[in-house]
């Protein structure tokens, strides 16, 4: 399986290219991605920005500042999440699994913010649980890996939400 990958929204209008290696992949379960994505918690993955292309529909996606510095993109047409971005992190965009059209050949490290998470869903896989974002301990518990230091190293904070003109950098 080579490092190539397509994802779309669910209209079909917005529509992806990952080019190289997806990040690590986590479950967070911070109240703030559970209403993004409408589910008990979000499938996540970093991508460098020079491995993202948009093949269609970069018109079309929109941005909310759902907290301070954190900036989550969806289609306008039909609402999927596409990404969430992050000022302070310009060359990372967090990739939101669901739109993926293959496997990204990565599991889930962790879930972080199981403190948060929906009382109606039971975590029931052996993967570590965090109460809140990556452990104090740094990045010693994590597997090898040079995107770690990009991932996982910013947890979702901040209740502060408005509307986000700022288009996506390229």
């Amino acid at each position: 399986m080579g490092t190539e990958h397509d994802a779309d929204c669910l209209c079909g209008g917005v529509r992806i290219e990952v080019s190289g290696k997806i990040g690590p992949v986590v479950y967070c379960h911070c109240s703030r991605c559970r209403k993004a994505s409408g589910t008990a918690f979000a499938a996540n993955a970093d991508v460098r920005r020079k491995y993202w292309k948009f093949l269609a529909g970069e018109d079309l996606i929109r941005e909310f500042e759902s907290s301070p510095g954190v900036f989550r993109a969806f289609c306008g047409r039909c609402g999927s999440p596409i990404y969430s971005r992050r000022p302070d992190a310009p060359d990372v965009l967090r990739l939101r699994l669901g739109i993926l059209n293959d496997d990204p050949g990565r599991r889930s490290l962790a879930h972080f913010w199981v403190g948060s998470k929906a009382a109606w869903f039971d975590i029931a896989d052996d993967l570590p649980q965090f109460a809140g974002g990556p452990p104090s301990m740094g990045k010693n518990w994590l597997p090898s890996s040079r995107f770690a230091d990009d991932c996982l190293t910013r947890a979702c904070s901040g209740r502060r939400s408005r509307a986000a003109t700022e288009p996506p950098r390229r």
